[in-house]
């Protein structure tokens, strides 16, 4: 693996990826929508072409071909917000990941890495569960499932090596969206009340370095069309993960438990299990809870971005 192509390399998952591969010697092609990146930074061996990911007749003509090994694809508008209910927009994310399959093929890349998530998992129990309701917001993650499912039936007919990581749940410096921690650790700058559901259910979470580290050993080691869990190796209960936070961040604070109701679905321990992982392909995560909220704790309150909801 030299060099790859990275779609949604400006966002925070993307841009952060991107710089670990740069720091590895990996020469990167950066895609992303905006005409000049916000996160990104000039760096030696990174070209960034601005595109829209769903044009990929124009990818075809930006990109010369047998060039890159690898495409690793995390453009997915509407990932974290109300945007997440919204089907247009998924279903325009799904086709768009298979077309980007399909172009990464005719590129001449070897290998097509995709990012995942656990909530693929969560949506799949949910439907199959009798008298079970789902959410709107579990339209992302039907999408993101159907995507998977699409993909891996169809990598093998164009001779493309799948590779499927799955993040648990993302956080840290740099995040903006309104996702739990960056939710919670918000609340606590503006001494909002700390009211969660009971917390009982199975939970994990692991920091962006973290993350971008295993996705360059994903790509680089991980078995063609197969799936890899990317967590901290320590998943349990979300109320073990709240009272960790709190205790680095804001051990005054008195959180209350079972306000807010649950709706979702309670996941076991065992689907969290990060052993393939760690064994195919090395990684395991080195950035504890306590430590990565804390940082993020710090960076929000440099950024003086407490109250915005972005």
């Amino acid at each position: 693996m030299n060099r790859v192509i990275i779609s949604g390399a400006d966002g925070f998952v993307g841009s952060n990826t991107v710089e670990y591969f740069l720091m590895q010697d990996v020469e990167v092609l950066a895609l992303d929508i905006g005409t000049e990146p916000k996160r990104l930074k000039p760096f030696k061996g990174l070209k960034y072409i601005q595109c829209d990911i769903a044009d990929s007749k124009g990818i075809l003509e930006s990109i010369s071909h047998n060039y890159y090994d690898t495409f690793i694809h995390f453009a997915w508008a509407g990932s974290a917000g109300p945007e997440r209910a919204n089907y247009d927009i998924q279903i325009q994310n799904t086709l768009n990941t298979v077309e980007c399959m399909r172009t990464a093929k005719k590129i001449g890349c070897s290998r097509f890495v995709c990012a995942g998530s656990i909530m693929e998992y969560e949506v799949e129990a949910a439907i199959h569960e009798q008298g079970y309701y789902p959410a709107l917001k579990n339209i992302y993650a039907i999408c993101k499932y159907i995507a998977h499912c699409l993909c891996k039936a169809i990598a093998p007919t164009i001779d493309i090596e799948l590779v499927w990581p799955m993040i648990t749940n993302a956080y840290g410096v740099g995040e903006l969206s309104p996702r739990f921690v960056n939710t919670t650790l918000r609340k606590i700058i503006n001494n909002e009340p700390l009211q969660f559901t009971s917390a009982n259910q199975n939970y994990d979470f692991v920091y962006i370095t973290d993350i971008a580290e295993a996705f360059y050993l994903i790509a680089k080691n991980g078995k063609p069309h197969y799936k890899y869990m990317i967590g901290s190796g320590e998943a349990k209960p979300l109320k073990t993960f709240i009272l960790e936070m709190l205790n680095a961040c804001a051990p005054e604070v008195i959180p209350t438990f079972g306000d807010v109701p649950f709706t979702g679905t309670n996941l076991p321990l065992s689907i969290y299990d990060v052993s393939l992982t760690e064994h195919d392909t090395g990684f395991r995560a080195k950035t504890s809870f306590a430590e990565g909220t804390k940082r993020t704790l710090l960076w929000l309150k440099e950024q003086s971005i407490g109250g915005i909801d972005k």
